[in-house]
């Protein structure tokens, strides 16, 4: 009885058929989700190379440009990349903020039951909309800066860029909201579609371990750059190139 009222209510009882969209559309939000995490992870261990030194960060930059195959560096490439997962960001976001609170009596119910069931789930879901929220303009910047500027990575060019040009409370508040924000998107994951199929308690320990470690190593990448940027300073400007690579490309200056 309860259930024919609900869907009178709901004004479903003459459906002949359900809507697949909704689930369609949650799918779509899940797998950018995912793509767009695996790529964070990725992305922290490419910039972490500078904790292995200039020329390891030098030669992964170079890597993504091309270098070793054309010979010559080809920053565009990079554009090429960021350009790919802005797309999916954009998309995510997308998709995303239909599930968000509109206004502030939805906001207000969504706070009040969630203090009141003391849910876990429903605070997690609560920090990930709030962090989206300043990810929207955070990640919007930053993706905008690599795609204009591709040809400004590299150890001293992002160094200076993180130092001399004072963005590191920049990259210190994005790097403590995507990690939090990914980290719980992909506990979500794991719980909405139930792999791996463990515990969920098992599965926090996961996340919140993952997010410590990320979180770590954001923070020792982002001293790095802090150190050689400090280091630098007088040289604003100067582009990194190792020995060998000068050797190479004499008069090209190709190298950053």
């Amino acid at each position: 009885m309860l259930y024919e009222t609900v869907i009178s209510h709901a004004d479903l009882a003459d459906k002949a058929t359900k809507n697949p969209w909704p689930a369609w559309l949650d799918i779509l939000q899940s797998s950018t989700g995912l793509f767009l995490a695996l790529f964070m992870w990725g992305h922290m261990a490419f910039v972490a190379s500078i904790l292995l030194g200039e020329t390891a960060m030098w030669t992964v930059t170079r890597f993504f440009e091309g270098y070793f195959i054309f010979g010559k560096s080809h920053p565009g490439l990079v554009s090429c990349v960021v350009a790919f997962v802005a797309l999916a960001f954009v998309a995510h976001a997308l998709l995303a903020v239909r599930k968000f609170p509109i206004n502030y009596r939805q906001c207000r119910a969504i706070l009040f039951h969630a203090k009141a069931m003391r849910h876990g789930d429903s605070t997690l879901w609560i920090w990930q909309v709030c962090t989206g929220f300043l990810l929207f303009f955070f990640v919007s910047a930053h993706l905008y800066q690599m795609f204009v500027w591709p040809q400004d990575i590299g150890p001293y060019a992002s160094s200076d860029r993180v130092w001399s040009d004072s963005l590191w409370p920049f990259y210190l508040t994005m790097l403590l909201t995507v990690e939090l924000h990914g980290g719980i998107g992909l506990y979500r994951l794991a719980v909405k579609w139930g792999w791996p199929n463990l515990s969920r308690d098992i599965l926090k320990m996961v996340k919140w371990g993952l997010t410590a470690f990320f979180l770590v190593l954001g923070l020792a990448t982002l001293g790095a750059y802090m150190k050689i940027g400090f280091e630098h300073r007088a040289q604003y400007g100067e582009r990194y190139m190792p020995d060998r690579a000068a050797d190479e490309n004499a008069g090209r200056g190709d190298g950053q």
